[in-house]
């Protein structure tokens, strides 16, 4: 049997540790930006496991006869490392199947939903998220904090008539998605925090949810803290009627627009009609043709000509051809 001294058996082990440690932290540092938090929480775990795992599967070489301290010594290392390593990647492997109800659920505390949307005041008051609790499409549980409804109502007691029905609007639209959807209200606080929009991203984070708003600053703030956010406004674009250029429409011209000569109409969805040269048929019915469409992060916009001004412009192109 091979005898190891004490210099030798260092030697191997600090060689052995220290490729092993730095392959771990070239991987990490390759990937650890492409890995998520509940991946690498895995891999922790992992970790604390695979240590104790080995610290007891190495016990048993202690009462193997003929084996020396430090041959002993290095199994022991050498199997920590190994059942470790294993540890750190079932743990990332299955890192992705953590959640926090299942932690909480793991020590016996109070659970809740896994697929949690969190609504915020503008959204609420807004109104569209009870239609789209009715149709169905929406599905998990929906949570609504404390210092939410405490919102809604200092909106509700207002002195300012417009604030005052939009804070009571807001009430009543939620009674509304109570009928159709499972609304759970929570007392979740943070006392250190004071806006209502940061208290949003940091419940979020504690329970794991995703926000649901329409407010373009809350959703970039929530998204840069990597909390998943489902904007309101972005659902109302996706589901417009496709509109492409050539295709005719009736409109009735609202009223005058920024340029010269032009008209604004809006579609029955909110959409901005901007009719060139139709200042003259404002209070009218007129059919248009579609020129353009633009997409921005407010909306979209249609731009268009009245149906005469394009048969116009047709007749007289194919004279001078």
């Amino acid at each position: 049997m091979l005898q190891y001294s004490p210099h030798q058996a260092y030697l191997m082990l600090g060689a052995l540790l220290g490729a092993m440690v730095a392959g771990v932290i070239m991987y990490a540092s390759r990937n650890v930006r492409r890995l998520s938090t509940a991946k690498l929480l895995g891999g922790f775990l992992g970790l604390v496991l695979g240590l104790v795992c080995g610290n007891l599967l190495a016990g048993a070489f202690l009462v193997l006869p003929g084996l020396s301290a430090n041959a002993t010594l290095a199994m022991k290392v050498l199997l920590n490392l190994v059942v470790a390593y294993l540890g750190v990647l079932v743990g990332m492997l299955k890192g992705g199947d953590f959640s926090l109800a299942a932690l909480r659920a793991f020590f016996g505390g109070p659970t809740l939903p896994e697929n949690i949307k969190i609504l915020d005041t503008s959204v609420i008051i807004d109104g569209r998220v009870a239609d789209i609790c009715e149709s169905g499409f929406l599905e998990g549980q929906l949570v609504i904090p404390q210092f939410i409804l405490k919102e809604l109502q200092q909106i509700a007691d207002s002195s300012d008539s417009l604030k005052r029905n939009r804070g009571r609007r807001g009430l009543d639209i939620l009674k509304k998605i109570q009928k159709s959807a499972e609304v759970q209200i929570v007392d979740f606080d943070f006392p250190r925090v004071k806006e209502v929009d940061a208290k949003l991203v940091e419940l979020a984070k504690k329970l794991g949810g995703k926000i649901i708003t329409n407010d373009f600053n809350l959703n970039k703030v929530a998204e840069l803290q990597g909390i998943g956010v489902m904007n309101i406004n972005q659902l109302a674009n996706a589901v417009k009627p496709v509109v492409l250029p050539g295709e005719m429409m009736q409109v009735y011209v609202l009223k005058e627009g920024k340029e010269y000569g032009q008209g604004v109409a809006y579609l029955d969805d909110g959409t901005m009609v901007v009719i060139d040269n139709a200042r003259k048929f404002i209070g009218r019915n007129i059919e248009v043709a579609v020129t353009s469409v633009l997409q921005t992060p407010a909306g979209r916009m249609i731009f268009t000509k009245p149906r005469d001004d394009i048969e116009r412009e047709s007749t007289f192109n194919s004279r001078e051809n």
